[in-house]
């Protein structure tokens, strides 16, 4: 962007001096019974007026987008600035064929009024979209839930929101697929939507569960899954609940939350279950389970003497 724009505004001003040209100098000819200077005035000023546009959209854009690093406020700001201009160009381009401002206007505001009962689905979803680039329910790059579907957030347009989808039918585990879900932006103002970055916190409280005999050292285990989990995830897991208590003090809310991992004991009908509780970041949820589950059972196995397994038939 930039050096199309600037050729644009060179293009606009040549045409401007073309229909300047025009007007002065006169066109006698006329086609079919037509005079041909009202329409090449007519085409020479509307051309003009895209081309200032353009060069508008591409230098402006350019100067935003510089000074914004964040690759989601870029994205925002494309859109903002598509929806800006197209409806400059429309409002504009309607008026200098009718050379009716005000009759353009009213007449505009009458056919959305008669298009609102014609075209809901679409004119919600484009409210939806307002809704997004207004109250943050989430953002591009962001990994959301809505209804039955969980993915990445790709890109957020006008009417629709491409998501790319982890999960789902294909696979079991919190991996992309590979599909891409289009979700229509008025889902946000009537379904659930779940943002598993929160502001100022980019990461989750996971639950790793192992299942042990009675006859186990529960306090041993316990410990054992305690120290693996410190080793793995300790400092990173400081950070973030570091981050997490402080959006935590910016609301009413009052939560006691740990800085280390915890093990919850719960009580099975043939069998305990221990549930590690750990934060980490959402899209290295599965590979931080993998990891430590491979661990504490290489080192469950390492005590058979304080640590014992259900049998099969039991379970």
């Amino acid at each position: 962007m930039g050096r199309t724009g600037y050729l644009a505004l060179v293009g606009a001003g040549a045409l401007y001096a073309g229909r300047r040209l025009v007007d002065r100098v006169g066109i006698g000819t006329r086609v079919l019974d037509t005079g041909l200077e009202p329409v090449l005035l007519t085409g020479l000023s509307m051309a003009a007026v895209l081309f200032a546009l353009l060069a508008g959209y591409d230098i402006f854009g350019s100067y935003l987008l510089a000074r914004t690093e964040s690759k989601r406020r870029r994205h925002d700001v494309r859109n903002l600035l598509r929806l800006v201009f197209g409806g400059l160009a429309l409002i504009t381009g309607f008026g200098i064929i009718t050379r009716e401002w005000v009759s353009v206007l009213f007449s505009l505001g009458v056919l959305g009024f008669a298009i609102t009962f014609a075209l809901q689905q679409p004119l919600f979803s484009l409210i939806g979209w307002l809704y997004i680039i207004v109250k943050r329910p989430y953002r591009v790059g962001d990994r959301i839930a809505i209804e039955e579907m969980r993915g990445d957030v790709v890109s957020i347009d006008f009417f629709v929101t491409e998501v790319w989808e982890i999960g789902g039918d294909l696979v079991s585990t919190n991996q992309p697929s590979g599909r891409i879900v289009t979700v229509p932006n008025s889902t946000v103002l009537s379904a659930r939507v779940v943002n598993f970055y929160g502001e100022g916190v980019q990461s989750v409280w996971n639950e790793l569960s192992v299942q042990v005999a009675y006859e186990t050292d529960v306090a041993f285990a316990s410990e054992l899954m305690v120290e693996t989990a410190t080793e793995q995830l300790g400092e990173e897991m400081a950070q973030q609940v570091a981050e997490y208590r402080e959006r935590l003090h910016e609301t009413p809310v009052e939560l006691d939350v740990n800085d280390k991992p915890t093990v919850n004991i719960v009580q099975q009908e043939s069998w305990v279950e221990l549930r590690l509780r750990y934060i980490v970041h959402p899209r290295r949820g599965t590979r931080a389970k993998n990891a430590l589950y491979e661990t504490i059972l290489a080192r469950f196995n390492d005590h058979p003497e304080r640590v014992k397994f259900p049998v099969s038939r039991n379970r």
